[in-house]
C-alpha cells in the first residue's frame, strides 16, 4: 500500500486531537474530517435489534465493539462504525485506534442528516481499509445492503433486501439476519 504524504498524517493527528462536544464523533475520509451527530432513538433501537441478533451467533474469539476508531494509516482512513466486531485480543487494546483490517465486519445505520457518508464514503472506503463485510441499514427507505468481497476497486457482491427480508450474513457469523423488527425513520 501507498505511505501517506506528510500531509494526510498531519490531518490523521489533527483529527485525533479533537474532543468533539458531547454527543458528537470525528472521522477521517481522505482529505475530509467528518464530524457527525450522535444517533437518534430510532437508529439506537436498530442497531441494538441488529446487534442482538449477531450476539446470539458470536464466536468465541470475536467480541462487539461500538463507536469504535478503525484506522487504516496507510490508506488515510479513520472510521468510526456504528457497531464493529473484532478478535477478542484487539478489544484489550489500551489505543483508542484499533487496526481496521482485524474487524470482521462493520455495520452502520444510515444517519438522515448525512447519507452519502454511509452510502458513498464508507462504500469507497471501508474495503480499502481491508473490512471484509459492511452491512447497511438505511431507515428512511427501509432498505439494506451487504457489501461483501472487498478489492482495490470496492466491494465485489452486494446483496439487497428491504426491511422485514431476511439477510443472509457470512461466516464467521453464519446466520440470516432477521430485519422484522427494524423500524424506519418517522
Amino acid at each position: 500500500m501507498a505511505q501517506l504524504s506528510a500531509r494526510h498524517l498531519r490531518l490523521l493527528e489533527y483529527a485525533q486531537s479533537l474532543s468533539p462536544p458531547p454527543g458528537f464523533k470525528v472521522e477521517v475520509s481522505g482529505d475530509a474530517i467528518i464530524v457527525k451527530a450522535v444517533p437518534s432513538l430510532i437508529h439506537q433501537r436498530n442497531l441494538l435489534v441488529v446487534r442482538q441478533q449477531f450476539d446470539a451467533h458470536l464466536p468465541s474469539d470475536l467480541r462487539p465493539t461500538e463507536n469504535t476508531d478503525l484506522a487504516s494509516p496507510t490508506v488515510g482512513k479513520l472510521r468510526n462504525p456504528d457497531l464493529a466486531y473484532l478478535p477478542f485480543e484487539a478489544t484489550l487494546a489500551a489505543a483508542n485506534e484499533i487496526p481496521a483490517d482485524l474487524a470482521v465486519i462493520a455495520v452502520e445505520i444510515v444517519s438522515p442528516s448525512n447519507p452519502e457518508n454511509d452510502w458513498v464514503g464508507k462504500v469507497r472506503d471501508y474495503p480499502l481499509m481491508g473490512i471484509p463485510v459492511y452491512l447497511l441499514i438505511d431507515p428512511r427507505d427501509s432498505s439494506i445492503a451487504l457489501f461483501t468481497e472487498p478489492g482495490p476497486d470496492g466491494y465485489r457482491q452486494r446483496y439487497t433486501a428491504k426491511f422485514g427480508q431476511s439477510v443472509p450474513i457470512p461466516e464467521p457469523f453464519g446466520f440470516d439476519l432477521a430485519t422484522t423488527g427494524l423500524v424506519p425513520y418517522a
